[in-house]
């Protein structure tokens, strides 16, 4: 199973992007600091329910999956690696991410079952 469960501070504001689909798409960025160091992790959320309530120094639990995706630009193909989002969360809304948190687990806990059911 692809799960991510990211926790970081949006470094700048959240954009929106309107695909020629008609999806919308918010573009974050977001920091954690690690064991090494800081690193930066580039997010987008596709149609979301809502708009970001969130704003650039607004600390964000993100959950989702983590896609490469690769696309033409300048004549040559390029790729990029994100997170795609599921839910983005202020921290501070524990309540909200508890419960968000409460559904990736037990999405791993199905997706468990699901590959102890299959026969191999």
């Amino acid at each position: 199973m692809n799960l991510v469960v990211l926790r970081g501070t949006l470094s700048s504001e959240p954009v929106d992007r309107q695909l020629a689909s008609g999806s919308t798409v918010w573009s974050l960025e977001v920091t954690s600091r690690t064991a090494d160091g800081v690193c930066s992790a580039p997010v987008a959320w596709v149609d979301p329910p809502h708009p970001p309530r969130v704003g650039s120094g607004d600390e964000v639990v993100v959950i989702g999956q983590v896609r490469r995706r690769f696309f033409r630009a300048g004549g040559a193909t390029q790729s990029r690696t994100e997170v795609v989002a599921s839910s983005v969360t202020p921290a501070r809304r524990t309540a909200d991410v508890r419960r968000a948190l409460q559904r990736a687990r037990a999405a791993l806990e199905d997706d468990a079952v699901l590959t102890d059911a299959q026969p191999g």
